[in-house]
């Protein structure tokens, strides 16, 4: 072998994989060649521990456009438009440098999104951190969130909602994916391939630096002590540029001159061009003395690896060349003839003219190996199931734990962040944050989109397949709460070391809830991105798949929200009452220290119905607001519900749930029983919506009235929680600000 082990190690490539690199060319690489199976061999660009499993995920649909296998996938909205989304993570870059690491990956999915054609219109996070009351992770709260607000709110794309939540695990690998929304014109999407031979092959947008050199490969390897040094690998973003090159790609595209457009993402010109040529069958030389270069003496390999920000890479149709460079100009962006469509199939790389690299597309994009790794379920699983009830007696009052549950950093008011982020730039917002499940207006149109993003690690900890499909019902049934239908579906799979067959077998039984779920409810899986490796020091974060989901409103005035909005309602909860899971809650943890037991089960019919039952309500005007039942369980959704109404009550009775769910009183207030939603009724429509939940096969019980100043929770008549509401909303408002501020709580 004349490339060394040590080289072999650096790059990230086993000694089989440099054989079949060697067998691919039929000789034995360079060192630029090696630096490119490199990148796009690395797990973080060929998902090959994932992509056998990933074939089982549910992708078509009659509303589906556009699915897995480009920059984003878009579905069908009605009136000749369509939703193009995708969720990204850059959880690597944002443990070595929060701020960066956080902005590039905003950048980053933007960029996928007006790839397509479309125009993005709002954002939505998914962050995971350790104990917030750990300095270090303070630190990092404070880097990340600021680093998404810096870039989104620059660019003047709205960060209209998210998902935060705090565990140890995540203290030294912290997860930071972000969804984009966009809309296209459903037959203007755009896709990212190259055809025609001899087109040109344009490079726009920023110069390239040597920032994040082998960005793609540290994404692929677990963090330990070293992993400070890796902090050249992040980019460095600037949101100023990129909102030019946003434009401009909108532009020019219009002109209907580009044939092809991708971003140079992870492994950057690698990506960008081996991608293109593979996807249209087709070869692409370029010269890297066009490159613009913001560096000098770069060499070949630095060039075609790095991955600086803002750039794309554009095929365009011959004869139009001074059509495209006029846009571009217009936008003060660099707009440079690097290269030539190709018929052999082949990325061949010059420099000054001396072929430097010359490697077939398809065997860098497509042909990177597929392993059926080792699996084991792991030793502790039945351990960590188990749950004893009898270690559950409630140290106070049902009221004091309450209140803890309302001040636990999961549960609490996430006005901390999402005050950094401008969420009404272009005025499309429905719902604001901490209001309900975030929507958009389809301007031009009366339809709405609503979109969540959900996926309980600790659940997915104590049964990967069960959490997993609890995440996608969660999704689904926040949109539901909005009055949307859900129509697509896009994840990501965060999780620790695939070759550990104990993680294996967890992403595998995840990979499969979520396919039974999904193919429950007709919601296909249009894209989404694989993280692995997330692990410091041998320790696993939870696995984490988390699920977004967006849903069509075909009028946007029937967009419900999740406050009480008056008194003398009546309050409905739908789903089961006779059950109170306790199993991985909110409560076990915060309140008894343990994260055991089983998660809920979850009724993939009685899902489907809720997602059918209440749009339908909200279409009909039969409902006035509506919040799921989830952390914390059916007390804090009550209590949630009365936030943001300047104080208003509500007064309620609950069944008790059967004896053998735990201490009945802990079990009816704060267990997490899947499928539940509290929803408020005017008097007047109460007869008609419970005969339309009846039709439904949707369980549903008027449990209160809205009124008042305090909530008051009974169990069976007898008073169990009686507080005013006004103190409660100050311990859930303030609770996380105090931490996160270092400031006693």
């Amino acid at each position: 072998m004349s490339i060394s082990p040590d080289v072999l190690a650096r790059h990230g490539l086993t000694p089989a994989e440099y054989g079949r690199i060697v067998t691919d060319l039929g000789r034995e690489p360079n060192l630029v060649e090696l630096g490119l199976f490199s990148v796009m061999w690395s797990e973080h660009c060929s998902y090959k521990s994932s992509r056998l499993h990933l074939r089982k995920l549910p992708t078509k649909g009659p509303r589906v456009l556009q699915g897995p296998g480009e920059n984003a996938g878009a579905v069908d909205i009605g009136d000749g438009l369509a939703a193009v989304f995708k969720i990204e993570s850059h959880n690597h870059p944002s443990f070595i440098e929060p701020y960066q690491g956080a902005a590039t990956g905003v950048g980053g999915i933007i960029r996928d999104i007006f790839t397509m054609g479309a125009r993005p219109i709002a954002l939505l996070d998914v962050l995971r951190f350790g104990d917030p009351s750990d300095p270090l992770v303070r630190r990092n709260v404070q880097g990340v969130v600021a680093g998404i607000a810096g870039y989104g709110n620059s660019i003047g794309i709205p960060t209209i909602g998210g998902d935060t939540a705090f565990a140890p695990g995540y203290r030294g690998n912290p997860l930071v994916n972000v969804l984009c929304l966009g809309i296209a014109r459903a037959d203007g999407i755009v896709k990212g391939r190259a055809t025609g031979v001899g087109n040109p092959v344009y490079y726009v947008g920023a110069k390239t630096g040597r920032d994040g050199i082998h960005g793609a490969t540290m994404a692929s390897a677990e963090f330990d002590e070293s992993s400070a040094e890796k902090r050249p690998a992040v980019q460095v973003g600037d949101p100023f540029t990129e909102k030019l090159l946003l434009e401009a790609c909108l532009e020019v595209m219009k002109t209907g001159a580009v044939v092809g457009l991708q971003d140079m993402g992870a492994a950057g010109l690698t990506c960008s061009t081996c991608e293109m040529g593979a996807r249209g069958d087709m070869g692409i030389e370029i010269e890297l003395a066009d490159v613009p270069q913001r560096e000098t003496g770069m060499s070949p390999y630095e060039i075609m690896l790095s991955e600086s920000q803002e750039r794309m890479l554009l095929v365009v149709e011959r004869g139009r060349e001074a059509e495209v460079e006029q846009v571009f100009e217009k936008w003060d962006l660099h707009a440079v003839r690097i290269g030539t469509v190709t018929d052999d199939g082949r990325l061949r790389v010059r420099e000054r003219g001396v072929v430097v690299a010359d490697v077939p597309n398809k065997a860098l994009a497509d042909e990177a190996p597929l392993y059926d790794r080792p699996r084991r379920r792991p030793d502790w699983q039945d351990r960590v199931q188990q749950l004893d009830f009898a270690s559950l007696t409630p140290p106070a009052a049902m009221s004091g734990i309450l209140r803890q549950l309302l001040a636990s950093p999961n549960i609490a008011s996430k006005r901390w962040i999402y005050r950094q982020y401008d969420h009404m730039v272009r005025t499309n917002t429905l719902v604001l944050p901490d209001a309900g499940t975030p929507a958009v207006r389809v301007k031009g149109t009366r339809r709405a989109l609503a979109l969540s993003v959900d996926g309980n690690g600790r659940y997915v900890y104590l049964d990967p397949r069960r959490g997993a499909q609890l995440a996608v019902a969660e999704a689904a049934r926040n949109v539901a709460c909005a009055g949307a239908v859900p129509v697509g579906a896009t994840n990501n799979l965060n999780f620790g070391n695939p070759e550990r067959p104990e993680i294996m077998w967890q992403l595998v039984e995840a990979i499969e809830g979520i396919a039974e779920a999904c193919e429950a409810f007709e919601v296909p899986i249009t894209g989404g991105n694989v993280s692995l490796y997330n692990e410091t020091d041998g320790q696993a974060i939870y696995p984490t798949p988390v699920l977004g989901v967006v849903g069509l409103l075909d009028d946007a005035d029937s967009v419900l929200g999740r406050p009480f909005p008056g008194a003398g309602l009546d309050i409905v909860v739908l789903g089961p009452l006779d059950r109170g899971e306790l199993g991985g809650s909110e409560v076990l943890e915060r309140v008894f220290g343990q994260v055991a037991g089983m998660p809920p089960r979850v009724d993939l019919v009685h899902e489907a119905a809720l997602q059918t039952l209440l749009p339908e309500a909200a279409a009909q005007h039969l409902v006035r607001s509506a919040h799921d039942a989830s952390d914390g369980g059916l007390a804090v959704a009550l209590a949630e519900a009365a936030f943001g109404t300047g104080g208003l009550g509500a007064r309620v009775d609950l069944p008790a749930v059967a004896p053998d769910a735990g201490p009945v009183d802990l079990a009816t207030l704060f267990g997490e029983s899947a499928g539940r939603v509290v929803v408020s009724v005017e008097p007047a429509s109460r007869e008609s919506f419970m005969a339309l939940a009846a039709r439904h096969g949707v369980p549903a019980r008027v449990v209160g009235q809205t009124g008042g100043g305090r909530l008051e929770i009974r169990i069976d008549g007898r008073v169990v929680v009686d507080e005013v509401m006004a103190d409660l909303e100050a311990v859930w408002t303030t609770a996380l600000d105090r931490v996160l501020e270092g400031r006693a709580a």
